[in-house]
């Protein structure tokens, strides 16, 4: 069954590797020096390297921008994400 709910656009722009422009990004779940995961409508986008650090995030207007050697985006579908209290008493 198709998904016709509206998706919020989604561009990625990486530039020489070690800068990189999300757009349509609704969450970020989780980031250190060597990845940071984030959600929009069309997955969660998993950005893998080096010494990274998030320049700027604006969840209202959807923008996120992370900077360091830059080496896999990886895109996977949205997972329900589970609570804090089922992870624990699981």
């Amino acid at each position: 069954m198709p998904d016709n709910t509206a998706k919020s656009p989604n561009t990625v722009t990486l530039e020489n590797r070690s800068e990189l422009n999300v757009t349509g990004v609704n969450d970020v779940d989780s980031f250190d020096e060597n990845s940071v995961v984030a959600y929009t409508d069309y997955g969660q986008l998993t950005i893998q390297g080096d010494s990274l650090n998030i320049k700027s995030l604006s969840v209202e207007s959807g923008l996120l921008i992370v900077e360091g050697k830059i080496s896999a985006l990886i895109y996977t579908e949205n997972r329900p994400r589970e609570s804090l209290f089922k992870k624990l008493f699981r």
